[in-house]
């Protein structure tokens, strides 16, 4: 079975040794870069299962790094942070990282964390039972994992696309923050509704005609989220 292979991007060699013991005493396969441009380089010609990007580099900074893999490469990303403010959170998820983890922390958790992510990519590749779900013009197609849009394919990183398919798997029902929240990320996020909201608002950027009015994931006001079907009764 292939090592899952792991790019840890920080300029603190005591957090860049402290993650190699962690990962490589799990059997992971570990890549290093200290800078972001080194970051790139590394993300654009290795094979990746996972991103770990501190978010102060001494180049480009996390949240630009992490938006310029996105324009290439779903694979899932964890920013490492200092700062523990929602706003910083926010803007980590908002250039496309699937979660995040605050400095100084343990090997556990950062173990937790990683393995949460990872399924949520071992899901994105898993077959269902339904193969093909269609609304308006999005089409999820289940068995080759590709949404398009009017025929545009849209590339979506796991957790956006597990995301889709919680919403449309339940068309037509109001799925609550707590519901998602779990689903998604798993145990230990209740209350991060802040980070439901950042992707919500990164889906509908990618499905949605015009995300300011959404047609498909729509808000219900002190409820949550449904996935309306155009035409439905």
């Amino acid at each position: 079975m292939a090592k899952v292979r792991v790019l840890a991007v920080d300029d603190e060699p005591r957090y860049v040794w402290a993650i190699q013991t962690i990962l490589k005493g799990v059997g992971y396969e570990v890549l290093t870069a200290a800078d972001g441009e080194t970051a790139l380089e590394v993300a654009a010609v290795e094979p990746l299962d996972l991103v770990l990007l501190d978010i102060r580099l001494p180049d480009l900074d996390g949240y630009e790094v992490c938006r310029r893999i996105r324009e290439f490469s779903t694979v899932p990303v964890i920013m490492l942070t200092a700062l523990a403010e929602d706003v910083d959170k926010v803007r980590g998820l908002d250039a496309g990282a699937d979660d995040y983890v605050t400095k100084p922390f343990s090997a556990q958790e950062l173990l937790a964390r990683m393995r949460a992510v990872l399924r949520r990519a071992e899901f994105a590749q898993a077959p269902t039972v339904a193969p093909v779900f269609r609304a308006g013009d999005l089409t999820v197609d289940f068995s080759q994992q590709r949404v398009t849009v009017g025929g545009e394919e849209k590339l979506l990183t796991p957790t956006e696309y597990q995301l889709l398919c919680e919403l449309t798997r339940h068309a037509e029902r109001v799925l609550v923050p707590e519901y998602l929240l779990g689903r998604i990320w798993g145990g230990g996020y209740e209350g991060e509704n802040h980070m439901l909201r950042q992707l919500i608002y990164r889906l509908r950027r990618k499905i949605e005609r015009d995300p300011r009015s959404p047609e498909y994931i729509q808000t219900r006001p002190g409820m949550g989220y449904v996935f309306v079907v155009p035409g439905a009764d």
